[in-house]
This record gives C-alpha cells, sequence and structure tokens, in this order.
C-alpha cells in the first residue's frame, strides 16, 4: 500500500526539482534581457584569440588602430606558455598592461602531449580534457605559478578539480590574489546548473559549449553573474560557426558576454610552436577585421546594447 512519502515523491517531476533549486524550469523562451553587466555598464567585450608571441600583439595593436576598435581580452599562447621564455611572457604582460587589455595565458601544452592517449582517440576525445594523474597536476601548478611570475594575471582552466585548487589557493595567497581564472570550452559544461558550480568554484567566466542557442544562454545567464565567454566565430575544425549577426541580440538576454572572434582552420594548425609568425600575424588581422563588423553589426540589430568602452588609459585611437 502507498504510504504518505510515496504519495509526496509521486507528486514530484523534473520541473519541481529544478524549481526548488533556484534553477528555471526550461531554456528561458521568453528571452527576457538580462539584467546584468560589466561594471562600466556594457553587455559586451570582444576577445580574440591566438596571440602567440609578442610580435602578434603587436600587429593586433597595429590593425585595431586602423579599424578604430578596441579588443578588450586576448587569448594568448594557444601552443602553451611553456614553449616560450620567461622574457618573452613578460614582454607579453607587459604591452598588454600598457593597453589595457586583459590577458588569459594557456599554460601547457597539456592533454594529449604526456603519455595518455585516451583523450587523442576517436572516441575518447568524447571524455573531455582532464589532467591525469597527481604528478601532472603538480606540473601544471607548476606552470601557473611561472606564468604568474612575469606578470600575467589570467589563466585558462580546463579541469574542475585543479580550478578548486587554483581558488584555494588565491585564497590562501599562495597565487596572486587577483589571478583571474578562464574555464576553457574544452570543459565542456552547457548548462546553468553545472556553470553554476564552476562560479561556486572560484571561475571568473566560463566558455560553454559553442552551440548553445539564445534560450540557452539565457537561461544561463538567469542563474549565474560571472561573464559568458561565447564563440561569435569558431574555427572550421570545431563547427566553424558564425554569430556576427546573432552577436547583439546573444548580449541582450547573456550580457555580460565576452565574444570570442577565432575563425581558422584548426588548432593543430593555428596553434603549436613551430609556425612561422607571418602565419600569426596575419590571421590577428583578419581576427581583429572581423571584430570591427561584429560592433557595427550589433548596434544595426541591437542598438540598445553597448559594448564597453575603452578604459580612459588605452591608446585614443582604440574606441568602440
Amino acid at each position: 500500500m502507498p504510504t504518505a512519502a510515496d504519495s509526496r515523491i509521486s507528486k514530484v517531476d523534473g520541473a519541481s526539482i529544478l524549481a526548488s533549486q533556484g534553477l528555471l524550469s526550461a531554456d528561458d523562451y521568453t528571452l527576457r534581457p538580462s539584467t546584468k553587466a560589466f561594471d562600466d555598464g556594457g553587455g559586451y567585450r570582444l576577445e580574440i584569440s591566438g596571440v602567440e608571441r609578442l610580435s602578434t600583439l603587436e600587429v593586433l595593436l597595429d590593425e585595431a588602430g586602423k579599424q578604430g576598435v578596441f579588443i578588450h581580452r586576448v587569448i594568448a599562447f594557444g601552443g602553451g606558455t611553456t614553449l616560450l621564455g620567461t622574457g618573452e611572457l613578460s614582454d607579453v604582460a607587459e604591452l598588454a598592461s600598457e593597453n589595457d587589455i586583459e590577458l588569459i595565458a594557456v599554460p601547457g601544452p597539456r592533454t594529449g602531449w604526456d603519455l595518455g592517449r585516451q583523450a587523442l582517440s576517436t572516441e575518447g576525445q568524447a571524455g573531455g580534457r582532464r589532467v591525469r594523474g597527481l604528478d601532472n597536476v603538480r606540473y601544471l601548478l607548476d606552470d601557473y605559478l611561472r606564468v604568474f611570475s612575469t606578470g600575467i594575471r589570467g589563466v585558462l582552466v580546463w579541469d574542475e578539480g585543479v580550478l578548486d585548487i587554483l581558488n584555494k589557493a588565491r585564497d590562501a595567497g599562495h597565487i596572486p590574489a587577483d589571478a583571474k581564472f578562464k574555464i576553457s570550452v574544452y570543459a565542456g559544461h552547457a548548462n546553468p546548473a553545472s556553470i553554476r558550480i564552476l562560479q561556486d568554484l572560484g571561475a571568473d567566466s566560463v566558455n560553454p559549449v559553442g552551440d548553445l542557442s539564445r534560450p540557452m544562454l539565457a537561461a544561463i545567464r538567469r542563474a549565474v553573474d560571472i561573464p559568458l565567454d561565447v564563440w561569435a566565430e569558431t574555427f572550421e575544425s570545431f563547427g566553424g560557426m558564425n554569430r556576427l549577426w546573432e552577436a547583439g541580440d546573444i548580449a541582450r538576454v547573456a550580457g555580460p558576454v565576452y565574444f570570442k572572434i577565432e575563425p581558422g582552420e584548426s588548432e593543430a594548425v593555428m596553434y603549436n610552436g613551430w609556425v612561422r609568425p607571418e602565419f600569426h600575424e596575419e590571421l590577428i588581422r583578419h581576427k581583429v577585421r572581423h571584430a570591427a563588423i561584429l560592433n557595427e553589426l550589433a548596434r544595426t540589430s541591437a542598438p540598445d546594447v553597448a559594448v564597453s568602452p575603452r578604459p580612459r588609459t588605452a591608446t585614443p585611437a582604440l574606441t568602440n
């Protein structure tokens, strides 16, 4: 005979469980405008990946001046900071700081370069990029410490356990208090519950998977406060998606957002230590031009959505 407890359980459904935990019961199809923004009032900022060395950043600044666009954040050293000397890392950090550009460094190379083969296998890739064993966690932590020693404060993180370690180290004063943790798309998070956990673990921004719809992104925004890193353009091996026209509408419901501009062939082609500097320099000009186009299209499709202004100390030629 059913008990009172059984009766209560029978009345519970997925929607009520979600609601009881502070989540929407569905993706936000109302597309209600976000009530959150960057501290300067902006709904979105521009982010460019592929600043592989000092000369690449110099070219980015040159092209940004020509295009009249300010790039708020760069993802640097996609091939891994291990493959650059601390002198060049420091030079990149200094130039970025002089121009008020946020810098996120990619440690490594890591997953796929050690003895682990699962992450490189056709089906094993579905398991995501995680750090194998404590030896590799220790090597990675030493890599982060090397990065911080050069003046860089932003780093890419793709393992939740490592994020927890870094956050506790930041709280304990073992790493700089102003260190910033950006969660990589390779962590594979795609819903409000998962991204809320990352926020609770100390993430400063999160790159969810690249093919989320506006209602999906809007629901995530309702659940978290940290910025979302949303691909406006992805390289071909990752789907080749182009959301330039949609960017303004995304920022309206999901802001604050960093729009990632990353066209190209593949990570394997773009981000390794032996590619000619001229290749990166040509590609970075292309990315900056597309960032300027995103601003233009956002003004057309979503004039109510503001891009973050350039900091007052940035080069006057770089505007938004």
